[in-house]
């Protein structure tokens, strides 16, 4: 993808402003990133930031409830948000004639949800996020598996030992005052980045940009977040689960480099090339060849302020088997690396990748949000097929060899012998 102008702009409150034109159709995508993710909640608030996500949507000071999502909705806008580790996002791809709308409510809420913080709020958007623990986790077969291997992983109470969607007991102990300091500590401008992206006027859009947030105060200084750093992980850590799935299966996490630099990269291709689809090593191994597993899979979650983390999980009847298997692959090939033809392909999947999250203007907006807010750079995204193109296979080895080793992971066991 070529490089696009950019144009950048700073309010005076802090709040960081990227417009992209694209004139392609006649639509307008907003995204904000605010810089506060589950990493930032403290001991007993776990699942916060999440539950803070759909508070968002429940009216602020000009707003009254359920009215954010109709307005939007009868502009025939498509919009929704989402919470991570280390960030959350409001987003909506609008008509064009309809770009000051999304952009006042966005304002709205960000400078006065507090006003609309009520006790029947909180009470309703628990009951509904923790029904989602329930459906999408709880009784899901292996649906906390990850959030499993993260406290595997991670010390107790490190900032990546939680997962956004937090426990049922923290939720029930959330409190008005907490989501009111919440609010007043992370919904800052200057904790925020906003971009837009489509067939709009740079100048015109930051313009109403000004307009509209300009006035939002400052905001509090925000307290340091806490260190995301681990040591490299030793040995075998294993978790036996006696649960009811439908099979057993064996799940595994190893850390991997931190976002932002060129390791991550040759780390993500490696395992790519390792687990990602029904060409690579470990399916060709497992289901084809071996038949200990009727599905493999692997994939990375990148974190810019801890290690990225590695998940494999394959499903079959023997996890003892899978477990010695999965040795042997990552033995093999941290000493002999990946060959042209696995390089190049997982190269062109990366690539293809990119693609399919930029191909559209609400993708791009959210990949110049993310770039802004994690590494300061916006621009960083149009260098991303570039920078997998540059990864040889000697640097996939070397990153195989260093954090892929058969020795240093956590791992899930469901049934089976160990």
């Amino acid at each position: 993808m070529a490089e696009q102008p950019l144009h950048e702009h700073t309010l005076g409150n802090g709040l960081r402003v990227v417009v992209c034109e694209d004139h392609v159709v006649p639509l307008a995508a907003v995204n904000i990133w605010y810089g506060v993710g589950s990493r930032h909640e403290r001991a007993g608030r776990t699942g916060l930031a999440h539950l803070f996500e759909h508070l968002m949507f429940q009216g602020s000071a000009n707003v009254a409830e359920g009215e954010h999502a109709a307005l939007l909705e009868s502009a025939g806008a498509a919009f929704n948000a989402s919470t991570s580790f280390e960030r959350t996002n409001y987003y909506e791809t609008v008509p064009v004639s309809h770009l000051e709308l999304a952009l006042w409510l966005e304002a709205d809420r960000m400078g006065t949800l507090p006003a609309a913080l009520t006790q029947a709020n909180l009470d309703n958007q628990r009951d509904v996020v923790k029904n989602e623990r329930r459906q999408r986790y709880d009784n899901q077969p292996y649906g906390t598996a990850f959030e499993r291997l993260c406290a595997l992983t991670f010390p107790e109470r490190h900032p990546y030992a939680h997962t956004p969607i937090g426990s049922m007991e923290d939720l029930d102990a959330t409190t008005l005052d907490d989501c009111a300091d919440f609010f007043a500590t992370w919904y800052a401008p200057g904790n925020a980045v906003l971009s837009v992206v489509g067939d709009v006027d740079p100048e015109k859009t930051i313009a109403a940009v000004e307009r509209y947030f300009g006035g939002i105060p400052t905001g509090p200084e925000k307290p340091p977040a806490r260190s995301g750093e681990l040591g490299p992980l030793t040995g075998v850590r294993e978790e036996l689960l006696d649960e009811d799935v439908p099979s057993p299966a064996y799940f595994a996490m190893f850390t991997l480099p931190t976002d932002g630099g060129d390791d991550v990269e040759a780390a993500e291709l490696a395992v790519e090339i390792l687990g990602g689809g029904s060409g690579s090593r470990l399916y060709d191994r497992m289901v084809r060849r071996d038949e200990i597993a009727t599905e493999v899979w692997a994939g990375v979650t990148r974190l810019a302020s801890g290690p990225s983390l590695a998940i494999v999980d394959a499903v079959g009847p023997e996890p003892d088997k899978i477990a010695a298997v999965l040795d042997e692959e990552l033995e093999r090939f941290a000493a002999e690396g990946p060959d042209a033809d696995e390089t190049a392909r997982a190269t062109a999947q990366a690539e293809r990748g990119f693609l399919e999250q930029t191909e559209t203007v609400t993708g791009l907006a959210n990949a110049l949000s993310q770039n802004a807010t994690q590494f300061d750079d916006p621009a960083r995204v149009f260098t991303a097929p570039g920078r997998a193109a540059a990864v040889t296979a000697d640097a996939i080895k070397e990153m195989a060899g260093r954090w892929l080793g058969p020795g240093a992971r956590t791992a899930l066991t469901y049934g089976g012998a160990s």
